[in-house]
């Protein structure tokens, strides 16, 4: 089970580290990721299958590109990563094995040495140990993650977005509309002009520029029937009415930073086709979207973000 596999299957419980390339694009320098078990301990069953709802976080993979390493990085990701799943109140533990050179850096993030690990794979023994998140004396405070300092750039997906960032703007409060915030790329199709931000105003980056491809197609149920809609979202049309879209392909990679709901039953859709919406991942807001469950497409609704524009 490689990390695009479990990146698919549980979007939710991965996160990367991002710098810039030469043409300001986003690339990815880094990652955590995991799966879900019911187990309490890791096992070679629960290391091999994903449970969604499960209780136990496994962790499998805290990975930095070889020009990125001994910078600190993979602690900050991991504290950062172990933040928000104590946060999320979703979860009651993260458990690992790891070779026993590794134990003293996963001690040092707050990890409890549990001892040998029964699992077998390759020549040197494997040593497990695990986070417990339920208490909240051991959830880790939102406050106290002390992130090093790096080059410009490095870990831009790990923190929110600092003080000074801009709120952004509504498409509501940009007088030329879509227009306004879209740009034709060389092939002509328009993409977005300015970073996706989350429409509440907690400042999280959900897109950023030029990653989105503008498609005006039908609506989609992705309100939940009889219960209120945030007020930082604006209401959606019932289908068969048209409604504006940023189109992201091919994976969840392309986003900057997004959460993803449970699959759910897509509303005046076959029974058997479900959808995961997309949520704020900084502070669960929405739903902005939608994807069809293992699709390669991901819709967010271009009212249900802010643009920063200058």
């Amino acid at each position: 089970m490689d990390h695009r596999y479990r990146q698919t299957e549980a979007p939710d419980l991965f996160l990367g580290a991002y710098v810039n390339d030469s043409l300001d694009r986003p690339q990815l320098i880094g990652y955590v990721c995991s799966t879900l078990s019911p187990s309490e301990s890791l096992t070679h069953a629960s290391m091999s299958t994903h449970v969604p709802g499960s209780s136990s976080v496994c962790l499998h993979a805290v990975t930095v590109l070889p020009a990125y390493r001994r910078e600190g990085i993979g602690s900050a990701l991991l504290e950062e990563y172990m933040k928000r799943l104590a946060l999320s109140k979703a979860y009651e533990r993260i458990l690992l094995i790891t070779h026993q050179e590794l134990v003293p850096f996963y001690q040092g993030v707050g990890f409890e040495y549990v001892g040998p690990s029964p699992v077998q794979h390759g020549s040197q023994p494997w040593f497990e140990m695990r986070k417990a998140l339920w208490s909240q004396d051991n959830a880790v405070p939102s406050n106290d993650v002390q992130l090093p300092s790096f080059p410009s750039g490095i870990l831009e997906a790990l923190r929110k977005a600092s003080e000074g960032t801009s709120h952004g703007r509504t498409l509501q409060e940009i007088p030329g509309g879509i227009l306004d915030v879209s740009v034709a790329s060389g092939d002509g199709v328009l993409t977005n002009k300015y970073d996706l931000l989350c429409p509440r105003g907690c400042r999280s980056v959900i897109l950023k520029s030029g990653v989105g491809r503008w498609v005006e197609r039908s609506s989609v149920e992705i309100d939940a029937p009889g219960h209120p809609v945030d007020p930082s979202l604006t209401p959606l049309p019932k289908p068969p009415a048209t409604v504006h879209w940023w189109l992201v392909t091919p994976s969840a990679m392309e986003f900057h930073n997004i959460g993803f709901s449970r699959p759910v039953p897509a509303a005046g859709q076959p029974s058997a086709q479900r959808i995961r919406l997309l949520i704020c991942a900084d502070c669960d807001l929405g739903p902005l979207g939608w994807n069809e469950e293992g699709g390669n497409e991901f819709w967010l609704a271009c009212s249900r973000v802010r643009y920063a524009v200058p």
